[in-house]
């Protein structure tokens, strides 16, 4: 009997590459969209769209209790619905950690609860690195989210592993880049046009993850059958950047690019003024206050020790690579 699964936030960036792989596995594979999703990634006919209300705990029993009735239990949900930027403030508590309490809350009250429910959470939950020593994050240590993003993703991860019994598996990604990413993609763009720009003059050190390879630690947890556990997640190097703006140069087969530090002084002022304009006009800006928090932290290196020994995690994807790929794609689709 094939395995069934559902994933929220099926039309995203990373949900698209995880709806894509569970149909390479050839499970029953359910897209959880909204009205508002996109669905230029997830054109094949075999997947079967749900639309959830998240915001509504009693429609979401409903749709439970009915899709249960007609199919069954999902042996596995993945969680990835998250916002990464936010008109107001309080939108990312309302939609990283309420949407999830309301809908856990929901599988427990009609009990069907998965079998492994994976969480997408990030790096950013615990917060800044050690910034002297450099010394890797670790997952015993405290957290110290710095962003309203970050903040939101630890108090629903701290909601699941409150939860007796309950199969949590929550994944923290550092940076995760590659084809229809749209943040790592503006920088590429700005290199493509010869110009770099990096954040501030002390040492940074990075970390990365290509979407491919964090959909790939997300299949072993279901392979492996793991429960009550989390993860850090990245290629397990550690790169300055100016690796990475070396690595786009070479892809796009530039010359030379020339870089620029910005003092963190003048990239605060661009990421507050940016946001504050963008909200005057009802968006949202992808230079804002929690990214400016993002650029300036020094240290995002993280411990991965676990993410290896239990479940045999070893990246497909090196920066270099993943990076060639990336930019290949982005030029075929025009984007670049």
């Amino acid at each position: 009997m094939k395995k069934k699964i559902l994933i929220t936030g099926a039309g995203g960036f990373i949900g698209s590459f995880i709806v894509e792989e569970a149909l390479r596995r050839q499970y029953d594979t359910w897209a959880g969209v909204r009205p508002s999703t996109g669905r230029e990634y997830l054109q094949d006919p075999d997947i079967r769209f749900i639309q959830l209300h998240y915001a509504d705990k009693e429609q979401l029993k409903r749709q439970l209790l009915e899709q249960h009735g007609q199919t069954g239990r999902w042996d596995c949900i993945i969680w990835n619905l998250g916002a990464t930027k936010c008109r107001q403030p309080q939108d990312f508590d309302t939609i990283n950690y309420g949407f999830l309490r309301n809908f856990v809350e929901a599988l427990i009250e009609t009990r069907t609860v998965p079998g492994q429910f994976i969480m997408t959470s990030s790096l950013g939950a615990w917060g800044a690195g050690d910034e002297k020593n450099y010394t890797p994050i670790r997952p015993d240590d405290p957290p110290a989210p710095e962003t309203r993003y970050g903040k939101s993703k630890l108090r629903a991860e701290e909601y699941l592993r409150s939860l007796p019994g309950f199969p949590y598996v929550i994944f923290r990604p550092t940076g995760v880049y590659g084809p229809r990413e749209k943040d790592y993609f503006l920088m590429m763009k700005s290199i493509a046009c010869g110009v770099d720009f990096a954040a501030g003059i002390r040492r940074q050190a990075l970390t990365f993850i290509y979407v491919k390879d964090l959909v790939k630690a997300m299949f072993l947890a279901i392979d492996k059958g793991v429960v009550r556990r989390a993860y850090f997640v990245s290629d397990g190097a550690v790169y300055a950047p100016s690796d990475f703006r070396r690595y786009v140069r070479q892809a796009l087969h530039k010359r030379f690019v020339l870089p620029l530090h910005l003092p963190l002084w003048i990239l605060r002022a661009v990421c507050y003024s940016a946001a504050f304009i963008a909200a005057r006009r009802g968006r949202t800006s992808t230079l804002n206050p929690d990214k400016y928090r993002i650029l300036k932290q020094r240290n995002w290196i993280c411990d991965t020790t676990d993410l290896q020994t239990e479940l045999g995690f070893t990246p497909d994807y090196p920066l270099e690579k993943g990076i060639g790929e990336a930019v290949q794609w982005y030029r075929e689709a025009g984007w670049l």
